[in-house]
Formats: structure tokens, C-alpha cells, sequence
């Protein structure tokens, strides 16, 4: 186990966490992502071929996870942060400016590529600079207010891009998410890194195989990276859907986009309110996520406006809950393959998530979007249930 060292100056932490912050939300203040389904329609492109689109970007995150997050450990976790951004903004620009099946194509795969850089790097270098620093016990607070900073960009960008867009086209939204993202490239060097790579971990491939062989190895390691997709898949591919949710209530169409920004409230509500949650341990966090649960499947079967408070507070507590099961794995991974370990997590979840689609598609196909949202409130009762049986085992052998 690592030893904590001892506390230093507050204005490392605060430059640190105002960096993190700053980058959290340059990344999602992304003016093209309300519209780019727009752009595609726009320049011809068929139902077909919009979604071989979002196919490619899903099998780019999957195939490059894993061995980006070996690579964040091998070279650096800071140049992966930096070179992220600046993938994506060459992608969202050939979009822009060679508007074509080929280029959207091309543009995904940077994209996803750029996304994949970033997953694992970020969780793994804000960590060990913490822990440097002595306020490793900070982690969860601080990466549920950058969390936040990403819900707000995006609530943010939703409202910026109809003028935007209403302005310049997609010219417009292009070029300003194409400078945001080389502003958060630049931002990402602002980043201090102070960790050297494992002796002999001389390639990402080195690297990639201890990280995996200290997950086979330690069981608490092999728990909290499946609690991770466990507990974030289910209601990120649900937030697809939120729209059609709230259609689904009545309400007129005009009224959509404000009361989504409900459910966003409560999400970075549960974000801000993350640190607080360490306390509760295990039991409490089957607790939180079996309320949350009960209040998507009360709130969604409902179809009722008034229902989607609750669905905004259940979106509130899996924010929460998605938080600490990071702070949960952080805290059992050996620094030097943290990157590729958090990774590994994030292919869970990538893997995961695709499979809700499918099965929100074959649920929503006959039922109505409450329907379907009941019924993905299970896997969160289950693993609630999971969790507690777990505590309870741990309790009854401290007691023996």
C-alpha cells in the first residue's frame, strides 16, 4: 500500500483542481453535439448510414480503451489528456469542412480515438496527484464538481448552439467546437504529473499485462471494476432516451428541452454532492442505489410530468453513486497501472452500454419509453442487493 504522505500547501490542490475543472468542461462544451445529427441529414446521409456512424465510434472506444490506457501508463498521462482534444477538434473539422460520409467516418474515429485517450488518463493522473499532495481523501468531491463542470458545459452548449447555429450554420458550431477543444488541449499542459513509469514497464504491452495480472490477482481489484459498469452503464444509455421519455409525458414539444434540464439538474446535483457519499460505505451505497432505482422505475412508469422529479432525482443518485464506485477503484488499484485499470472499467461500461441499447430497442418496441425505463431500473436493484449480501459478509466475518 502506498503511505499518505503528509499535507502540503492548499494552492497545489486548488491548481490542480481548478485545471481539472477547467478541462472538464471545455471537453463537453461542444456546441456541434446538439446538431451534428442535423449536419448529417443536411448533407444526405441515410438513417442507415447515420448509424453505421455511431457503430464506428462505439468500435473505436471498445478496440482503442484498454490499450490507450496502457499507453497513459507506459508514456504519459498528461500528454494523453493534451492529445485527446486535439484529435477530436481534426475530427469535428473535417466534418466542417469536407462534409461527406467518408470524412464524418474518419472524423468518429478520431473522435473516438480521442475519447479513449482521455478515459482512464484523467481518473488516474487526478489521483496520483492527490495522493502526492496528501488529500487523496478529496478524490470523490473533486471528481464529482468536474463531473458537474461537464453536465453544466453540456446544459450550456444546448443553449448556445440554436443561436449559434442560427447565426453561422454549421460552419459556425464547427468552428467553435474546434477552438473549444484546442482550449482544452491547451489547458490539459496546465496539468502537473510527477510520476515516472514502474520499472520494467518498458511498453504499453508490458504495461497492460501487469495491470490485468493485479486484477486476476486481487479480489477487491476484480469487485470494484465490475461495480463500475454496473453501476454507470445502465442510465448513461438511458440518457439517450430522456427525450423521448418526456415526450412521452404529453407535454408539448417546445417544453422537452426544459424539462430534460430538470433531469440535468438533478444529475449534477448528485455529482456536487459525491464527496458526501464517501461516508456511507458499502451498505449505504446499495442503499443509495437502491432508492434511486425504485425512484426511475416509480417516477418513469408514471408518465406523468410530475414524474420526472423523481426520475431527475434517480439520475441524481447514479451520478452520485457512479462517482464513488471510481473513488471505490481508485483506491484499490496499485498506482502504476492505475491508468490501464481504469480503462479496463471503462471497456466494461462501453461493452455494457451497448448491450442496454439493444435491449431498451427490443423493450421500447412494443411498450412505452416509461416502460422501458421501469424495467432498466432492475439491474440497479439487483446490484443493490449485491452489495448489501457483500456487507453483510464482510460484518459477519469481522464479528467471527
Amino acid at each position: 500500500m502506498t503511505t499518505t504522505p503528509p499535507r502540503v500547501s492548499d494552492d497545489r490542490v486548488r491548481r490542480l483542481t481548478s485545471t481539472l475543472y477547467g478541462y472538464a468542461f471545455l471537453e463537453d462544451f461542444i456546441l456541434l453535439y446538439p446538431v451534428y445529427a442535423l449536419l448529417f441529414s443536411d448533407t444526405g446521409l441515410t438513417v442507415w448510414q447515420i448509424s453505421s456512424l455511431f457503430a464506428l465510434w462505439s468500435v473505436t472506444g471498445v478496440l482503442l480503451e484498454v490499450p490507450s490506457g496502457a499507453w497513459a501508463d507506459t508514456v504519459s498521462r498528461r500528454l494523453s489528456l493534451w492529445l485527446g482534444p486535439l484529435l477530436t477538434a481534426a475530427g469535428f473539422a473535417l466534418w466542417v469542412l469536407l462534409p461527406s460520409y467518408g470524412a464524418f467516418a474518419v472524423g468518429f474515429v478520431l473522435w473516438g480515438a480521442g475519447g479513449a485517450l482521455g478515459s482512464g488518463a484523467l481518473e488516474a493522473l487526478v489521483h496520483d496527484e492527490l495522493e502526492r499532495l496528501g488529500a487523496a481523501d478529496r478524490y470523490a468531491r473533486v471528481m464529482g464538481r468536474a463531473r458537474a463542470a461537464g453536465l453544466v458545459a453540456v446544459m450550456a452548449a444546448m443553449g448556445l448552439a440554436g443561436p449559434v447555429f442560427a447565426q453561422g450554420g454549421h460552419t459556425a458550431v464547427g468552428a467553435a467546437s474546434v477552438l473549444v477543444c484546442l482550449l482544452a488541449s491547451a489547458t490539459a499542459l496546465r496539468f502537473p504529473e510527477h510520476r515516472t513509469p514502474a520499472a520494467g514497464h518498458d511498453s504499453w504491452t508490458a504495461t497492460l499485462r501487469a495491470g490485468l495480472a493485479e486484477a486476476r490477482a486481487d479480489r477487491s481489484v476484480r469487485g470494484a471494476l465490475l461495480l463500475v459498469p454496473a453501476v454507470s452503464a445502465v442510465w448513461g444509455a438511458l440518457d439517450e432516451y430522456t427525450p423521448l421519455l418526456v415526450r412521452g409525458t404529453g407535454v408539448a414539444d417546445w417544453t422537452v428541452p426544459y424539462l430534460l434540464l430538470l433531469v440535468w439538474a438533478g444529475a449534477t446535483a448528485g455529482s456536487l454532492l459525491a464527496g458526501e457519499g464517501e461516508r456511507l460505505g458499502t451498505t449505504g451505497l446499495a442503499a443509495l442505489l437502491a432508492g434511486a432505482g425504485l425512484a426511475l422505475a416509480v417516477g418513469a412508469a408514471g408518465g406523468t410530468p410530475a414524474g420526472l422529479l423523481l426520475v431527475a432525482l434517480a439520475f441524481g443518485g447514479f451520478q452520485a453513486a457512479t462517482v464513488l464506485a471510481d473513488a471505490r477503484l481508485q483506491r484499490r488499484i496499485d498506482n502504476g497501472g492505475r491508468a490501464t485499470l481504469t480503462s479496463v472499467a471503462g471497456l466494461g461500461t462501453e461493452l455494457a452500454t451497448v448491450s442496454v441499447y439493444g435491449g431498451y430497442a427490443l423493450i421500447a418496441s412494443g411498450h412505452a419509453h416509461g416502460t422501458a425505463f421501469a424495467v432498466f431500473a432492475v439491474p440497479y436493484l439487483a446490484t443493490a442487493a449485491v452489495l448489501y449480501a457483500v456487507a453483510r459478509s464482510r460484518s459477519a466475518t469481522t464479528g467471527a
